[in-house]
C-alpha cells in the first residue's frame, strides 16, 4: 500500500524530493504541494509532469493541508525560519514529519521543535542523506566489525564553492533566515555523517570567518580543532569560498589503518600494507551547481521514513539524535567567537 505525502516549501531542493518520491514505484506518492503562492505551485507540478505519475493536488493553505485525512506524512522544505508554527500545527494533527535540515536557525530554537514533535508521540526524522551513501553504509560497518581498531586521528574537509549570486538570493547566509553561513547550510551534512561514526564531540576550539570572496552576513569559512568523547583529536576546514570546489572527505586514522570516505568513495589503507577501494565518487553539490547531485540518497531516507512510520520505529535519522550536530554548530560559532575553547555536554536523552 502507497504511503501519501505532502510537500511543503517548493524551493530548490523541491524537485529532487519530487524525483525521489517518484523512484519509489508507488511506495511513497505525492498526493500534494504547498507553497506561498498558488502560481509557484503550478510551475513546480508543470516541471514535474514528465516524471511523476500522476498530477498532485495543491493546498491553499496548511489548515486545508492538515484537514486531509489521507496523508501519511508531510516533507518540510521550507527555510528553517518557517518552521516553528507549522511544526505545531502538524503536530497537534499528529502528522509525522520528515524535515529538511537544518531543524531550525539556533541549537535552543531546534531543541523546542524535537521536544514538540515527542510530546505529541509525532515521529521526526531529518534528511542527512549523505548518511544513505553506500560508501558511508560501508565504513560504518568496517568500524563497527573492528577491523581498523580505535580512532585516533578525526580530518573533515568540506572544500566547496558558491558564487556570489548564491548569496545575492534574500536570505542566504543570514542569521534571521538561514541561522548562519557554511557551518549550518553546508558543512553540517559531512558534520553529521561524521558525528555518526565517530561518536561526539565534547570539545571544540574554531575560528569562524567571511572571507573577501563573498559579501555575506555569516561565515563562510571555519577551521576547527575537534576532542572527541573517545579520546580521538580532529581537525575541520569547511568553506565555501574554495574554487571551484571539491568533494567533501572525512578520513579516519586508526589503530590499525586509515579510511577515507570522499564523496562516493571509500578507501582503506591497512598498516599490513593491504589496500581496498570500494564505490566509486559522484557530484555532490560541493560546485557552483548546488543541485549538482543526484535523488537516490533523498529517495532512500524518504522509503526509510515510511518503513519507520510503518514499522512503528524512530527513522534512521530522528530529530532527537540530529540535535548532536546542532549542538557542536553552536559550540563551533561560540568558540569562534570567544577565541577560546568551548565544551560540549553530552545530550540527555
Amino acid at each position: 500500500m502507497s504511503m501519501q505525502v505532502a510537500l511543503v516549501g517548493l524551493g530548490m531542493v523541491a524537485q529532487t524530493h519530487a524525483r525521489a518520491i517518484a523512484a519509489t514505484n508507488g511506495r511513497v506518492s505525492l498526493r500534494g504541494v504547498l507553497s506561498r503562492s498558488k502560481k509557484s505551485a503550478e510551475a513546480f507540478l508543470t516541471e514535474a509532469s514528465g516524471f511523476l505519475p500522476a498530477a498532485p493536488k495543491i493546498y491553499a493553505d496548511l489548515r486545508e493541508l492538515v484537514s486531509d485525512k489521507d496523508l501519511d506524512f508531510v516533507i518540510v522544505c521550507t527555510p528553517p525560519n518557517a518552521r516553528s508554527d507549522m511544526v505545531a500545527t502538524l503536530a497537534d494533527r499528529g502528522l509525522p514529519i520528515l524535515m529538511e535540515k537544518p531543524i531550525e536557525r539556533t541549537y535552543e530554537a531546534a531543541e523546542d521543535i524535537v521536544r514538540r514533535c515527542e510530546t505529541a508521540g509525532v515521529p521526526l526524522g531529518i534528511i542527512f542523506q549523505h548518511r544513505m551513501r553506500a560508501s558511508a553504509k560501508q565504513l560504518d560497518n568496517v568500524l563497527k566489525q573492528g577491523t581498523l581498531g580505535e580512532i585516533a586521528l578525526v580530518e573533515i574537509t568540506v572544500p566547496w564553492w558558491r558564487a556570489q549570486s548564491y548569496y545575492d538570493e534574500p536570505g542566504r547566509g543570514t542569521y534571521q533566515r538561514d541561522g548562519g553561513g557554511v557551518l549550518i547550510s553546508q558543512a553540517i551534512h559531512t558534520l553529521d555523517l561524521a558525528l555518526s561514526l565517530t561518536g561526539p564531540v565534547i570539545e571544540v576550539q574554531a575560528m569562524a570567518a567571511k572571507t573577501s570572496l563573498h559579501d555575506l552576513e555569516a561565515e563562510d569559512f571555519v577551521s576547527a580543532g575537534l576532542r572527541f568523547d573517545n579520546g580521538a583529536v580532529g581537525s575541520l576546514v569547511a568553506s565555501t569560498a574554495s574554487f571551484p570546489g571539491g568533494a567533501e572527505s572525512i578520513t579516519l586514522h586508526c589503530q590499525h589503518g586509515s579510511a577515507a570516505l570522499k564523496s562516493g568513495r571509500l578507501e582503506i589503507l591497512m598498516h599490513d600494507g593491504s589496500v581496498e577501494t570500494l564505490g566509486e565518487e559522484s557530484a555532490t553539490g560541493g560546485g557552483a551547481d548546488p543541485m549538482a547531485f543526484t535523488h537516490e540518497w533523498h529517495q532512500a531516507v524518504i522509503e526509510d521514513m515510511a518503513d519507520a512510520i510503518a514499522d512503528k520505529r524512530a527513522p534512521k535519522c530522528s530529530g532527537r539524535e540530529a540535535l548532536r550536530v546542532h549542538r557542536l554548530i553552536q559550540a563551533l560559532i561560540q568558540s569562534a567567537s570567544q577565541k577560546s575553547a568551548v565544551a560540549i555536554p553530552q545530550l540527555e536523552h
